[in-house]
């Protein structure tokens, strides 16, 4: 697979540009946007705007799925970068929960003691989706790491928000690989 690199000043991007260049290399090539001379998504999605996402969670709703309605409409009302920098934040914020001292403030408040890598996920979607106190005071004090919450829809926000604007499946791969254990520098005795 080869791969060419297109250097553009933003003000030259249009739907032209974009016609041309598919009329020029195919159907099936991949576009990668890379934006430069900014921090990761600086002006365009801000921290302030995460925590705004979270904090519409409906929970005073008893299904799952209705919990997270409000969060996905609005959302799905922002430009689609925001959507994918969304994504960024919260995948970022798992993966700073990823460590060995969340991990085992979580194991000794389980009554089995295994690490099921996808319960310590779970977990920790519902740190973040508690709100931005919540997830400050739990990444500065891993001993008070919980147990008994879990919140798995929170991985599915970015997804359902980008499939309600527009139309089709969201296919990404954020900037933080939140997986139990991704977080090699976290799992460090």
């Amino acid at each position: 697979m080869a791969t060419t690199t297109l250097r553009i000043n933003l003000n030259d991007v249009n739907a032209q540009f974009f016609k041309e260049l598919k009329a020029s290399v195919g159907n099936t090539a991949q576009v990668e946007i890379k934006v430069e001379d900014t921090k990761h998504g600086e002006g365009l999605f801000s921290e302030d705007q995460f925590w705004s996402i979270i904090d519409l969670l409906d929970w005073q709703k008893k299904q799952r799925a209705e919990i997270m309605v409000p969060a996905v409409s609005a959302l799905s009302k922002m430009p689609v970068s925001s959507i994918y920098l969304f994504q960024d934040m919260l995948s970022e914020k798992l993966y700073q929960l990823d460590t060995r001292r969340h991990a085992d403030a979580y194991l000794q408040k389980q009554e089995d003691g295994d690490l099921s890598v996808d319960d310590f996920l779970y977990v920790r979607c519902a740190v973040v989706a508690e709100g931005k106190v919540y997830y400050a005071e739990i990444l500065a004090n891993p001993s008070a790491m919980p147990a008994d919450i879990d919140f798995e829809h929170l991985l599915s926000l970015a997804g359902d928000a980008y499939k309600l604007k527009t139309g089709r499946e969201f296919v990404y791969s954020p900037l933080f690989n939140y997986e139990t254990k991704s977080n090699t520098d976290g799992w460090k005795n």
